[in-house]
């Protein structure tokens, strides 16, 4: 086994030192000067260079450095918020993951692992021990199909604007081949979606399919052109859609006599209220397809419709 002595090699003591900084630790001068066997005014010396490197590489001013903390009194790197999460945006990542159950363990694991080692070492723990339960009680969803690459491919097709071939597996379990102009990806309530219009034009609105019903997906090396003020807008249709069900674009009004107006508003986006009386709300909405109906039984007799 070959021994490097860092004493007399600064290029590996550089190394080191900025190897350390990248992982979120905080450095000290007496400690390094000890580990490498070298006086303090050579660790500064060092830390300076470091200093020096990335001030005229590639890094904004300001984008990347060396900052000293007087209260704990050692050096750490400092990067704009933009280029790391912090350690409350890692949790709360990490909780949106698991709760919304859509990936499969192998493909959940490595996700959270590379989230969590964008928290600092000495504060890495606390956050895996916030979300070690919820991990190991995790429960994926009955399908246990890997996502990531589909997702991925489809994503690919609609960026070049081109037709896509799948079969897909209805719920009642019937395959059916179809050839769609993909034109978003969305997820909702635990499922990735794939939204389209029908290659033959047979349907003037979009269509929705699940991912992981997808199988045998390719391309068919045929461009479709979207004109500019016909673009597909992922927003506006979200807003416009109940539980994933496509069709129609129609508008639906209803009175609503519940104890949160609230609640209502923030369920369907488009909501508009006409107009208010004794506590009983009259309620237009903008939606695509029936999944409104479905709504609308669920709220019993706080609903009744126009």
């Amino acid at each position: 086994m070959v021994t490097i002595d860092y004493n007399g090699n600064k290029g590996f003591r550089l190394l080191s030192i900025y190897e350390m900084l990248n992982k979120g630790e905080l450095i000290t001068k007496l400690s390094l000067a000890a580990q490498f066997n070298v006086t303090e005014k050579t660790i500064q010396r060092d830390i300076d260079d470091l200093r020096a490197y990335l001030a005229d590489t590639h890094f904004a001013e300001g984008e990347v450095s060396i900052k000293y903390d007087r209260v704990r009194g050692g050096y750490f790197l400092v990067r704009m918020e933009r280029e790391w999460l912090s350690n409350q945006e890692v949790l709360a990542v990490c909780k949106i993951l698991l709760e919304s159950r859509a990936f499969c363990k192998e493909e959940l694991s490595p996700l959270l692992s590379k989230l969590l080692m964008q928290v600092a070492p000495n504060e890495r723990k606390q956050v895996e021990d916030m979300i070690r339960n919820e991990q190991f009680c995790y429960i994926p969803l009955k399908n246990g199909k890997k996502l990531l690459s589909i997702l991925w491919e489809l994503s690919k097709y609609i960026t070049k604007n081109e037709i896509v071939r799948f079969t897909y597996c209805r719920q009642d379990g019937t395959q059916r081949e179809h050839e769609v102009k993909p034109v978003a990806i969305m997820f909702s309530k635990y499922y990735f979606y794939i939204i389209g219009f029908m290659a033959d034009d047979s349907k003037d609105f979009p269509t929705v399919f699940r991912v992981d019903r997808l199988s045998e997906l390719c391309g068919t090396n045929s461009k479709f052109y979207v004109p500019y003020k016909d673009r597909f807008d992922d927003g506006e249709f979200r807003k416009r859609v109940q539980f994933m069900y496509s069709g129609e674009l129609q508008k639906v009004t209803f009175e609503y006599s519940g104890p949160s107006i609230e609640s209502v508003l923030d369920r369907l986006p488009t909501a508009e209220i006409l107009s208010e009386k004794d506590g009983v709300y009259t309620v237009r909405v903008e939606v695509y397809g029936n999944g409104i109906k479905m709504w609308l039984r669920s709220q019993g007799n706080m609903i009744e419709l126009i």
